[in-house]
C-alpha cells in the first residue's frame, strides 16, 4: 500500500530535480514547487496510518494515536516553500523587466575567473612535474 505513495514521491523528486536544472526561471520555479509537493508528501507518507487525535483524555488505551510530528513539519515545509516561490517569483519578474527574457545568463566575471583559475593551476602542474 504505500509502494504506490513512494513512487510518486520519486516522480515529483525527480521531475523537481530536472526542472530545477534547467535556465529558464519559470522551470526552476516550477522545479522548486515539485520538491516542496515531494517533501510532503514524504512527511506523510513517512508519519504512517492516521489514528485517533493526541488530546490527552480523549484516546483509549491500546488504540492508534496519531503522530502530530510530520504534520507539523509539513506545515513548517509548505510555509517555507511558499516564502521561497514568492521570492523567487519577484525574483524572475526582476529580471523580465530588467533583460524581456526568462533564461539566466552565463555570468562572464565568473567564467573569465574560472579561466584564470584554470591558467594558474596549469603553470603549478609545470612547475611540479
Amino acid at each position: 500500500m504505500t509502494l504506490v505513495p513512494a513512487l510518486i514521491v520519486a516522480v515529483l523528486f525527480s521531475v523537481g530535480v530536472f526542472l530545477m536544472l534547467q535556465r529558464t526561471l519559470t522551470r526552476v520555479i516550477l522545479g522548486l514547487v515539485m520538491l516542496g509537493h515531494a517533501a510532503n508528501l514524504l512527511l506523510m507518507v513517512v508519519g504512517g496510518r492516521a489514528g485517533k487525535a493526541p488530546i490527552i483524555g480523549q484516546f483509549v488505551e491500546g488504540e492508534a494515536v496519531a503522530d502530530p510530528l510530520p504534520q507539523a513539519l509539513a506545515l513548517t515545509a509548505i510555509v517555507i516553500s511558499f516564502g521561497i516561490t514568492a521570492f523567487l517569483l519577484a525574483l524572475a519578474y526582476r529580471s523580465w523587466v530588467l533583460t524581456h527574457d526568462d533564461e539566466v545568463e552565463d555570468d562572464i566575471e565568473d567564467a573569465r575567473i574560472a579561466q584564470l583559475g584554470e591558467q594558474e593551476f596549469a603553470r603549478w602542474w609545470k612547475r611540479s612535474r
